[in-house]
């Protein structure tokens, strides 16, 4: 009876933690998958730093997660190769340049990989997101009959070679957000990983010198992340603000205010005093005859 006694006591005690179990497997199936996206980004082939985008998909949408722990790693997720401890905004996003005692290992490859950790939380569960980059730069130049060349160069056994098949934006910087050069959005490099883009927007304001500034893009692109360069051109028209504060017009301050303006408001102003004390003068003397009747 003592082996069938111990074993009823066994099937008790796994009986017991089941429930447990299942309670833990439960909470973990609640958690959400972080996403997490890394984005590379070089301006003006100098200032390089990186961003990462963290959502979730909540209700078949994806939306934005705010206060995510993430850190960042090149090439190992290791102590001596960190980059980088972030926490993101409200709009899921935060940024942050490559740590200075990486810089040796970062110019001794032409490619490198972006490892973003999360460790989890009550809300999360863990992740990891790799994104390799290869080095690569943006050229820009300008030609006769406002033409404009970019080209996309790639570091490649120590040297930069054209990089082909290359998706290229082409605008003008405006303060409500970059305009097209053309009717035409983007632009693929050729061969010698270049293209060529016309200027098109005659007439267009520029600042009191009649100066533009070019942008040339590379945006999301899977191997070189995100690359810009500037250019500025005396394209646009010269933009002659007048100021007219001190001169007197309808819409000036109240004492630059047209004279005939002024008149008419102080004219009106002065008469409906004048009646109104005119009429207390006169009820005053109405009550004071009254009295001595």
């Amino acid at each position: 009876m003592k082996p069938l006694n111990k074993f009823y006591t066994m099937l008790m005690i796994l009986g017991s933690l089941t429930p447990v179990s299942l309670y833990v497997k439960a909470q973990d199936s609640t958690k959400k998958d972080l996403l997490v996206n890394i984005g590379y980004y070089n301006v003006n082939n100098n200032v390089a730093y990186l961003g990462i985008h963290a959502r979730t998909k909540t209700d078949g949408k994806f939306k934005p997660v705010g206060g995510a722990k993430v850190r960042l790693y090149l090439d190992k997720d290791s102590a001596a190769y960190l980059t980088g401890d972030l926490i993101t905004d409200a709009k899921g996003e935060a940024y942050t340049t490559l740590s200075p005692s990486l810089k040796d290992l970062w110019n001794s490859s032409a490619t490198h990989t972006f490892i973003a950790l999360s460790n989890g939380d009550a809300a999360f569960n863990a992740a990891r997101t790799e994104t390799p980059v290869a080095k690569a730069r943006l050229q820009i130049d300008t030609g006769a009959g406002r033409t404009i060349s970019v080209s996309v160069l790639e570091l490649k056994n120590g040297s930069w070679t054209p990089a082909k098949s290359v998706d290229i934006k082409v605008a003008v910087r405006r303060m409500g957000g970059d305009l097209a050069v053309s009717d035409k959005e983007s632009y693929t490099t050729d061969s010698t990983g270049k293209i060529d883009a016309e200027f098109t927007r005659e007439g267009l304001p520029g600042d009191k010198k009649g100066l533009l500034t070019l942008v040339a893009k590379v945006e999301d692109n899977d191997l070189y992340g995100n690359l810009q360069v500037e250019k500025t051109v005396p394209w646009g028209s010269v933009l002659n603000s007048e100021n007219s504060f001190n001169n007197r017009s309808l819409w000036a301050a109240r004492f630059k205010s047209p004279i005939w303006l002024l008149f008419m408001a102080y004219f009106i102003f002065i008469s409906v005093w004048s009646v109104l004390i005119y009429l207390i003068y006169q009820f005053r003397k109405i009550k004071k005859a009254g009295r001595t009747v």
